[in-house]
């Protein structure tokens, strides 16, 4: 799994790299979340990103190219089943909030934890 190629960033995050720096020198004292926000700001305002979202669509082309690659010799199997895997783990942490009212639904009436059920269908 460590030899598949990783994600390329987005044009955000390659010019915000280019950019911390300046950032930090224009804005001294701010915390790393502080220069995150900014940095977001800055880019918003933005009217020209299209230097960046080039660098960023380059890095997604050889992204592509090196994934086929990747797969085409024998990777790639085993990542997607992890992903699918954290996917249905979020699932059922989502619906644990509901298991939790049923059981306080349990201990009124019956009637009363059937029609909670019904509604919720």
């Amino acid at each position: 799994m460590s030899d598949k190629p990783k994600r390329p960033m987005s044009a955000y995050m390659l010019w915000l790299n280019s950019a911390r720096e300046q950032i930090k020198a224009d804005n001294p004292g701010l915390k790393v979340t502080e220069i995150a926000k900014k940095g977001g700001e800055i880019w918003r305002s933005m009217k020209d990103k299209s230097v960046w979202e080039e660098k960023a669509a380059k890095a997604k082309e050889q992204y592509t190219k090196d994934l086929e690659s990747y797969n085409a010799n024998g990777g790639g199997g085993e990542g997607g089943g992890k992903k699918a895997q954290k996917r249905g783990k979020k699932g059922k942490k989502a619906a644990a909030p509901a298991k939790t009212k049923k059981k306080k639904d349990e201990s009124d009436d019956e009637e009363g934890a059937e029609e909670e059920e019904e509604e919720s269908e």
